[in-house]
């Protein structure tokens, strides 16, 4: 009796044993993770987006290193003690007609299926709104960085306050009110301004919030015209006859191609300007000056995606609900201004401007492509 006893104590404490340990296992299972951007990896917006996020992935342990940070941010892939992260990136910058759009949307919509993830990623609009919507209300918590404006208008959240779905993230505010006043501090003679930009999702976004904000008078320069295309040569054709009727520019996107249908890059949209056009131009983006256009106040792409970050870890490590997970704006970036460009137009520049960060270059470039 008493060996049927023991056994049977045994039996229990293996038993007991067996479901701790296989607890143990399942915490301790990799947690999967994929990253979906809307563009491509060249695009320096994305790059610092995508900069924020393995930053954050290193600091919250799902990275073990630098060393497997920067192999994430190079080869799109990272396998760590603590999770096996997958990134995916939808180019929509360069293919961008609807039968593109639709393609890569199923394609990436099934990877994602198969990979499992515990948490999804969304970088800017595009996979928001075409991949963010395949998933809504799954088992799958999404967060997303870089949406323009507002985070509702995708149906993927209710409102600001309660998502009432499985996704929430971080959105973008842009700085347009904000840029153009540090232009107008550096350049105080300045009355008018034209917006230049692509004819794509992002350039309509960001033409509709200026406009709005023209059309209250909240605005510190007055609004002339909008240029919206997506031909180079009819953008360069119109920026250049539009210098004669303005003081400045605002550079709301630059999604160009040429008439061969062939992308332009934005350092290439960017050296043409600064060589051709003698008008001062504010933005919304560091890129930009970096880029070579004079000023920002920086909607810090760094920012979107390390909060982007820090919100999915809240969600794998503390089970926060994302559809009680209000969607939030990062903290700003700088108010920088770029000197050489300063310098070619003339502009001095001082302590009192309220300028927080410099940009050297690029140089000028002597060309009129």
């Amino acid at each position: 009796m008493k060996r049927d006893s023991f056994i049977l104590a045994a039996g229990i404490g293996l038993a007991i044993y067996s479901i701790l340990m296989g607890g143990e296992c399942l915490a301790a299972e990799k947690k999967r993770i994929i990253i979906i951007d809307s563009y491509h990896q060249e695009y320096l917006w994305s790059q610092q987006c995508n900069e924020g996020l393995s930053a954050s992935l290193l600091k919250f342990g799902y990275l073990d290193d630098k060393k497997q940070e920067k192999q994430l941010n190079k080869d799109d892939f990272a396998e760590s003690s603590g999770a096996i992260i997958k990134r995916l990136w939808m180019d929509t910058k360069r293919k961008k007609e609807k039968m593109d759009i639709a393609e890569v949307t199923a394609k990436f919509t099934t990877i994602t299926k198969e990979f499992r993830p515990d948490l999804i990623f969304l970088g800017d609009d595009n996979a928001a709104n075409y991949i963010g919507n395949q998933f809504l209300d799954s088992r799958i918590p999404i967060v997303f960085w870089g949406v323009n404006n507002t985070p509702v208008k995708y149906g993927l959240v209710d409102s600001y306050e309660k998502p009432g779905h499985n996704v929430t993230g971080v959105y973008q505010t842009t700085y347009y009110k904000e840029s153009l006043e540090l232009l107008k501090t550096i350049v105080p003679t300045a009355r008018t301004f034209a917006i230049l930009s692509d004819d794509t999702t992002t350039g309509r976004i960001h033409n509709k919030a200026i406009q709005f904000l023209d059309r209250k008078g909240e605005l510190p320069l007055q609004l002339v015209d909008t240029v919206a295309t997506n031909n180079y040569e009819v953008w360069k054709k119109n920026t250049t006859e539009l210098q004669e009727k303005v003081d400045a520019f605002f550079i709301a996107s630059s999604n160009l191609k040429n008439d061969d249908g062939s992308f332009v890059t934005n350092e290439d949209v960017a050296a043409w300007y600064t060589a051709n056009i003698n008008r001062p131009a504010a933005s919304g983006f560091r890129y930009r000056v970096e880029h070579g256009w004079l000023c920002a106040v920086d909607d810090s792409g760094y920012n979107q995606g390390y909060e982007a970050g820090l919100m999915g870890h809240e969600i794998l490590a503390h089970h926060v609900d994302p559809s009680t997970f209000p969607p939030r704006v990062p903290p700003r970036g700088p108010q920088m201004v770029n000197k050489t460009r300063a310098k070619k137009l003339g502009i001095p520049l001082t302590d009192k401007m309220g300028i927080e960060e410099y940009i050297e270059g690029p140089d000028p470039v002597k060309t009129s492509q």
